[in-house]
């Protein structure tokens, strides 16, 4: 089972019903009481997107701490973000609104993520 926390985000039933397709997937708010009983039983972790800042998401920040190198995390929009900030990156707002923009994405290095995908490719950006 898959255990999506979402962040108070209208995409999350979107990515439910994606992993859906995969797995058994649950999906509990950020906030929920029941949230470190099922992350528990859970095979991995997605965290959604959502609004404003990692650190104002419910258990989150917490949740990736406790859980990384124990269980499979995947964190999307707000949730990248707050792996990223647990682990030490900075966070601030983008010079310029880029929500439903297309950019060129380049590799820097090679890596199993990037596999099969070539440089120069065009992407959708979704962020603001």
């Amino acid at each position: 089972m898959i255990l999506l926390i979402d962040n108070y985000d209208s995409f999350t039933y979107n990515l439910a019903q994606y992993i859906g397709n995969f797995a058994e997937v649950q999906v509990l708010r950020n906030d929920d009481s029941k949230l470190y009983e099922e992350a528990e039983k859970a095979d991995g972790l997605v965290f959604s997107p959502g609004p404003g800042w990692p650190v104002d998401a419910g258990k989150m920040e917490d949740m990736i701490c406790d859980f990384a190198g124990k269980k499979p995390i995947l964190g999307i929009c707000l949730g990248h973000q707050a792996i990223a900030e647990v682990f030490g990156g900075k966070l601030g707002l983008a010079p310029k609104v880029m929500h439903g923009k297309q950019s060129n994405i380049n590799f820097e290095a090679p890596s199993v993520l990037y596999q099969g995908l070539e440089d120069g490719r065009a992407v959708m950006r979704y962020h603001s």
